[in-house]
């Protein structure tokens, strides 16, 4: 069972495993096949993973459109640190890499690659940290978890599982690549 979690308001009733680690691998497998599909094979295509859980995110992707498609597909990290609105409440915090593919942006189809989709202000940061690297032909969104409550009018183009939740609840995505494991917990919210 889930240690107890503790959300903002001090709850400490049990997370609430809402996706295990077969249903993340069912999840990128699905997401794998829908960019497939939505973009022909993705030719000219490139993965954007938004620190910290969505470059692994993206990497795992990547490896899988190769291994339905056989053939690879770009993939880096986009920090998107000092394009965040939040930097004057949150206060500092370190900067993460960007690494993108040497081909850079121009032109191509970049997909961002997030765990947790929620007021929309990581995205919106994640286009301005884009746009100064370069003008991609498009941009898609692919996202793990969609818990809704938008604050901005942005949406994923990809969405592992779509996850309403009360504003109290919190949605934590443990990876192996950073956590030792795969899981989605859910905690918080009324008692």
């Amino acid at each position: 069972m889930a240690e107890p979690a503790h959300d903002q308001a001090g709850d400490t009733r049990p997370a609430r495993q809402i996706l295990s680690d077969s249903d993340i691998s069912r999840v990128i497998d699905r997401i794998a096949h829908q960019i497939l599909e939505k973009t022909r094979g993705a030719a000219e295509t490139v993965l954007l993973g938004i620190p910290t859980r969505g470059v692994p995110l993206a990497s795992r992707l990547a490896e899988r459109i190769a291994a339905f498609e056989g053939a690879t597909i770009p993939h880096g990290a986009l920090d998107v640190t000092l394009y965040r609105d939040d930097l004057r409440i949150r206060g500092a915090r370190a900067l993460g890499p960007t690494d993108v593919p040497a081909d850079g942006v121009d032109g191509r189809r970049v997909i961002l690659v997030d765990d947790v989709l929620y007021s929309g202000r990581t995205v919106r940061a994640a286009l301005n940290a884009l746009y100064d690297l370069g003008r991609p032909s498009q941009v898609q969104l692919a996202v793990l978890v969609d818990r809704g409550h938008r604050q901005l009018p942005i949406r994923a183009d990809y969405v592992g599982k779509n996850i309403p939740t009360a504003a109290s609840e919190n949605v934590s995505v443990h990876l192996k690549e950073h956590d030792g494991t795969d899981e989605v917990l859910l905690s918080g919210g009324a008692a």
